[in-house]
């Protein structure tokens, strides 16, 4: 089905910038993105949802879809972040290209860079739809702004078609997700869900409820710099030490040669002098101890270069989030209402490959709100690269619609 406000909502929200900050000290971490809440809250009140409220503790815009039925229908969420990637944010100019041709490339604005589809070969598969992207400069902030267009529309649609029978149904949009923070503040009584979906993925037909286990670890090493001239049997390199640290792990468990269920360590900063170097790691495992396994190799080489230069490294590690599919696994009639709407709207490929990445909802699903994903029409996120299709945003909306009227039939 088309949704004539769709586009035009999209292109609206992805030209505020909601950039998020790794680095800030508050929370959510920028006000901007609290300022695009804030734009998306009165868009919810305007249209007549109920019990619109920011709830500060979550730094989370919440709302209701009430009930038109008279049966008793678990709450349903769907979820979507408010926050774009840590790539340039501002002064987004999307462009659109109708009826796109398959194989021609787009270029982006003025720039020299081009949308090529033998470089990007899912452009192939939108033959003759509507292709959104960047002027090349920016980002084009599909990742979440997709999602967010679509449950406002999706609510909007529900709201001015009551012969659609539904339960009761909560929206939330968050904070901080790119950064992986947002989802550790929010408030799982307050949006009172008895499960929900992020609306936060790729083409139609991608259904993710299998992530990553990740963890996170620092080094700080602390050298001994001397003169070079007088250096031998005193020099200590912290830089050295961080590249023996380095090569001590598997070198082919990395991201750049590892694909599907493979897991990797990912040196993601090193920097440093002589006297101190620091080197930040992530860590991911499909298996809860495979990861535990992971952990414990980068400890017992910290040990070993510690025994070797006399306890000059800190480590500082810690968990981020586990593969969902492990509890959801114990909730799959909600895996199954997805998956049976999807089919219902035609689409019968459905991609449930785990996700060589987490997602919020990693993190909520271990809070008690069990939370799949759902795809939301992103492609190529994170980068001036970054398009999405007119189409399949359309068609994210039919399957939460669907979704809404499954719940209910089902709870009769």
């Amino acid at each position: 089905m088309e949704y004539p406000t769709l586009l035009p909502r999209f292109l609206k929200y992805v030209k505020i910038n909601s950039r998020s900050d790794e680095h800030a000290d508050r929370f959510p971490s920028t006000q901007r993105e609290v300022d695009y809440q804030m734009v998306i809250m009165k868009e919810l009140e305007e249209l007549g949802l109920s019990d619109v409220h920011y709830n500060e503790k979550a730094g989370t815009v919440i709302a209701t879809i009430p009930s038109n039925v008279d049966w008793d229908v678990p709450v349903m969420g769907f979820l979507a972040h408010c926050d774009t990637a840590d790539f340039n944010s501002e002064n987004v100019k999307p462009q659109i290209t109708e009826n796109y041709d398959g194989e021609s490339k787009i270029q982006l604005g003025d720039s020299e860079f081009y949308l090529d589809p033998a470089v990007f070969p899912n452009l192939k598969k939108y033959k003759g739809q509507t292709i959104i992207s960047a002027s090349g400069d920016t980002l084009l902030g599909g990742d979440d702004k997709c999602g967010d267009a679509e449950l406002v529309t999706f609510a909007e649609y529900l709201l001015s078609h009551p012969e659609i029978k539904h339960g009761e149904i909560r929206l939330g949009f968050t904070p901080d997700e790119e950064i992986g923070t947002g989802a550790q503040h929010f408030d799982v009584e307050d949006f009172n869900a008895a499960f929900a979906f992020t609306v936060d993925g790729e083409g139609p037909g991608k259904l993710d409820w299998g992530t990553f286990s990740a963890a996170q670890f620092e080094l700080d090493i602390q050298g001994v710099n001397v003169h070079p001239a007088v250096a031998k049997g005193q020099m200590i390199n912290a830089i050295q030490v961080g590249i023996d640290f380095q090569n001590s792990l598997p070198q082919d468990e990395v991201p750049e040669k590892t694909e599907g269920e493979e897991g990797f360590y990912h040196l993601m900063d090193f920097s440093g002098t002589v006297d101190n170097a620091h080197l930040a790691y992530i860590i991911r495992d499909f298996k809860r101890d495979g990861l535990e396994a992971r952990k414990n190799l980068v400890k017992e080489k910290v040990a070993e270069l510690n025994a070797k230069y006399g306890e000059r490294i800190k480590l500082k590690m810690w968990d981020q989030y586990y593969n969902m599919a492990d509890e959801l696994a114990k909730h799959m009639e909600i895996i199954d209402l997805a998956r049976d709407a999807y089919r219902a709207c035609g689409l019968t490929e459905i991609n449930e490959e785990p996700v060589r990445g987490g997602t919020d909802g990693s993190q909520l699903t271990y809070m008690g709100l069990p939370c799949p994903n759902l795809f939301a029409g992103e492609e190529n996120m994170h980068g001036r690269y970054e398009y999405t299709v007119l189409e399949s945003m359309w068609k994210a909306v039919d399957v939460m619609i669907k979704m809404a009227e499954l719940q209910a039939e089902r709870n009769k």
